[in-house]
């Protein structure tokens, strides 16, 4: 499979500038996930990478070799497109051959793939029918199962599982992940659902107004994000940001705000040498704030306003001050809406942000 580079690769729509200079590298058989808000520039990234639209600036290269030049139909690409985009009046066997007929392919090898990827896809049975007669998960399912027939060594995935319901989202993931096991193949996955990005992704890109937030494995984005924008977007719950002043209280770093005082860990500190008495955005994961208190935890005061039972786990709407903040809790201690309570958060936990620049201290 080739290496795929973008290299400052820009795109305008007249004065509009959709993409500033990127520079992403892609590796051979890796499965990368665009993720980013509506409007981010990621579906025109993809569909510059299939051909679809022209780029304004930059080449993008296949093992050093530019592509840009390249029609659609000759950079070994298959797509998938979030609305299916199915011929009506063809079956689902003719629909999953159409490119393959274009090839000229023998009828005996058509059927052949066809028929080992309605298998792999659970759609062998549907084969006859028109996709008028197919529910939406079928209907993503033979879109998909098109692009596979191909073989390409790149396949491009725009959204596919956005028009599906919930259930059918969470199963067609399970099948998204079973198949990137299956295939050696690229694959470059569009969405928005930052959930899909980090069950899907061996390497996700995190993209917010054209420009590349963070690049990393999911464990590293959640665990170690780079800015504000990356900490607030990956996780779901998403994090809690608190405004807060760093004090020394007896020889301790505090991170001090309405309502609440928060020791920092002896290493940020450390880091934190230069900053006292500066103002920071303060970053907590709402699973990370507990009700029971441990070694080196700090109290804070939270009114709960909403609890949302889930199951096994809980998530309350609480306020500190004029802050939101999100609990994530075990539900068997079940904690009323209204109550005020005590939580507790380890100073390891924390998250410190430059009011600034967003960027991570």
């Amino acid at each position: 499979m080739p290496t795929i580079r973008f290299d400052k690769v820009e795109k305008s729509f007249g004065d509009v500038r959709v993409l500033p200079p990127l520079d992403l590298s892609l590796a051979d058989g890796e499965f990368t996930v665009l993720v980013g808000p509506s409007g981010c520039g990621k579906s025109t990234t993809l569909r510059i990478l299939a051909g679809l639209e022209t780029l304004s600036g930059g080449e993008i290269y296949f093992d050093e070799r530019p592509i840009s030049a390249l029609e659609p139909k000759e950079r070994d690409i298959a797509m998938v497109f979030q609305d299916y985009a199915l011929y009506p009046h063809m079956n689902i066997a003719k629909n999953m051959s159409f490119a393959l007929r274009l090839q000229r392919m023998g009828q005996s090898e058509i059927d052949q793939r066809v028929k080992r990827v309605a298998d792999m896809l659970n759609i062998g049975h549907l084969l006859a029918r028109k996709p008028a007669e197919l529910s939406g998960g079928q209907r993503q399912r033979v879109a998909m199962g098109r692009a596979l027939v191909r073989d390409a060594a790149t396949f491009l995935f725009d959204e596919p599982l956005s028009n599906l319901d919930a259930k059918l989202r969470a199963r067609m993931r399970t099948e998204l992940a079973e198949m990137r096991n299956s295939l050696d193949k690229n694959m470059v996955y569009v969405t928005h659902d930052q959930v899909e990005a980090m069950t899907l992704g061996d390497q996700i890109v995190v993209m917010n107004q054209g420009v590349i937030q963070q690049k990393g494995t999911p464990e590293e984005l959640f665990k170690s994000p780079i800015n504000k924008f990356v900490a607030g977007f990956i996780g779901s719950p998403t994090m809690n940001f608190l405004n807060a002043r760093l004090e020394t209280v007896k020889d301790n770093t505090h991170a001090v705000g309405p309502g609440f005082s928060l020791q920092l860990s002896a290493d940020t500190t450390k880091r934190l040498a230069d900053r006292t008495n500066a103002d920071v955005t303060l970053g907590i994961r709402p699973s990370n704030i507990s009700m029971t208190k441990t070694k080196g935890s700090s109290a804070i005061s939270l009114d709960v306003a909403v609890s949302e039972y889930l199951g096994s786990q809980s998530v309350l709407m609480t306020r500190c001050g004029d802050a939101e903040l999100l609990v994530e809790t075990p539900s068997d201690g079940p904690v009323r809406s209204g109550e005020a309570r005590e939580f507790y958060i380890q100073s390891e936990d924390i998250m410190l942000f430059d009011n600034q620049t967003e960027k991570r201290i």
